[in-house]
């Protein structure tokens, strides 16, 4: 009996240990914030900056000359740096904790058409991998399910919450689909030729996309019974309510994909990884749809494509005048959404003005995933969520935050990998 009393409490101990910070509490001062470079997200600085907000939101923004009364908390932020949160879309934060421990991955659902599976009420607000995004400035992110054809339902979060209801900033935002490739490689370790064809199967498998929103359209344009969850669930995507994000790569795919939907029905679209989308950019610029982009750091898809086609493509979009954000599907995509501003400083360093590759990030996020009128942009009215950074906030050498809010809330900018880096560099210091 002592033993079980023993391991029980051992369990206790450890649990409180590692369990992430307690969140914030709501703002009941008023703070202003003075001194600062403001980078707005709009593609507007204002230097030597006064930002002020109460009640979760922002109240002022000018310039610290301004003759206004500083009331609450003044933080002096002379040679410092101020950003709007940063809004991670297209990943999977909080569906998963360890790889490689199977009970704590929840990223994707049996089926090959899921549109009723809720990504949100899986959502784990206590990983300890989505705490550590916010000393880098990412301060909500779109939690998205992976897997079949229409993999479900995402939803946006804010990254400093008790549990997903409170975490919610806007609730099944968006239905994800993997739209079929045209190409197909053979199983190499079957013996089979390795190199790239056409699929034979893609024009079948087009077709079972079409019947499956044709049938869902025919039921809820009936008397809905006997009740068909699935169907009901794609209802948004008809009524304009919810966008579609179709998961795609290829010139011929992405034309396929936008024609489709847009044949049936389907009134909003984004287009997600998008390999190729640049030779299709009138086409996006026409039908409104956004681009959520892979992260810049890999090699290009297409043998024919530029060595550095991942890294320009940010560019050649948004001068075509595409709305263009970043995603974080791939490997080791949860760890490393953390990455996301060094993402966008990656595409600046190619071609991309500095507070345009800022744009992805933020007002360029919360446009796409449709939360522009609350969050994005530092603009009065709008949420208290930002942060300020002693230097460029898109640089990993100078992103070292000193204050970061969340609705207003002061939050911790403390984590397990933080406290690591501490005890460590003490280490390392006595010696």
């Amino acid at each position: 009996m002592k033993k079980i009393i023993y391991s029980v409490l051992a369990l206790f101990f450890i649990g409180n240990t590692i369990a992430q910070q307690t969140p914030a509490n709501n703002q009941t001062t008023p703070i202003a914030i003075e001194g600062a470079t403001a980078h707005l997200g709009n593609g507007k600085v204002i230097e030597n900056s006064l930002i002020m907000f109460n009640d979760g939101k922002i109240t002022f923004v000018g310039s610290a000359t301004s003759k206004i009364a500083r009331t609450g908390t003044l933080i002096k932020a002379t040679g410092k740096h101020i950003y709007p949160g940063f809004i991670a879309a297209n990943a999977t934060l909080g569906l998963a904790e360890i790889d490689a421990v199977k009970a704590s991955v929840d990223v994707d659902e049996i089926g090959i058409n899921n549109p009723h599976i809720r990504s949100l009420i899986a959502y784990n607000a206590e990983s300890k991998v989505v705490e550590s995004m916010r000393p880098n400035g990412v301060l909500m992110a779109q939690i998205t399910p992976r897997g079949g054809t229409i993999s479900g339902t995402s939803s946006v979060v804010q990254l400093d919450a008790w549990n997903w209801e409170d975490a919610a900033i806007k609730v099944d935002d968006a239905i994800h689909m993997n739209w079929p490739s045209s190409f197909t490689r053979g199983r190499w370790w079957l013996g089979e030729d390795p190199a790239l064809k056409p699929d034979a199967n893609y024009g079948k498998n087009k077709d079972n996309i079409k019947t499956y929103f044709t049938n869902a359209k025919s039921y809820l344009e009936s008397n809905r019974k006997p009740k068909n969850l699935p169907f009901e669930a794609m209802n948004g995507l008809f009524n304009g309510s919810q966008r579609l994000f179709i998961h795609v790569n290829g010139q011929k795919e992405i034309t396929d994909a936008i024609t489709i939907t847009k044949n049936l029905g389907v009134k909003n679209l984004v287009i997600v990884n998008a390999e190729g989308a640049e030779s299709v950019a009138k086409m996006l610029v026409e039908h409104k749809v956004g681009v959520v982009l892979q992260r810049p750091h890999r090699n290009p898809n297409s043998e024919d494509d530029a060595y550095d086609s991942t890294y320009t493509i940010a560019k050649t979009l948004m001068d075509s005048g595409v709305t263009v954000t970043i995603g974080m599907e791939g490997q080791m995509e949860r760890m490393n959404t953390r990455n996301l501003p060094f993402y966008a400083g990656t595409f600046a360093a190619h071609g991309l003005a500095k507070e345009d590759a800022l744009k992805m990030i933020t007002a360029n996020s919360a446009k796409i995933l449709g939360i522009d009128t609350s969050v994005g942009t530092l603009e009065v009215g709008k949420e208290a969520t930002l942060f300020i950074s002693k230097g460029d906030a898109l640089d990993m050498r100078s992103n070292q935050l000193t204050n970061a809010f969340i609705q207003g809330r002061a939050i911790s900018l403390e984590t397990h990998q933080t406290k690591l880096w501490k005890r460590y560099a003490n280490k390392y210091k006595s010696k």
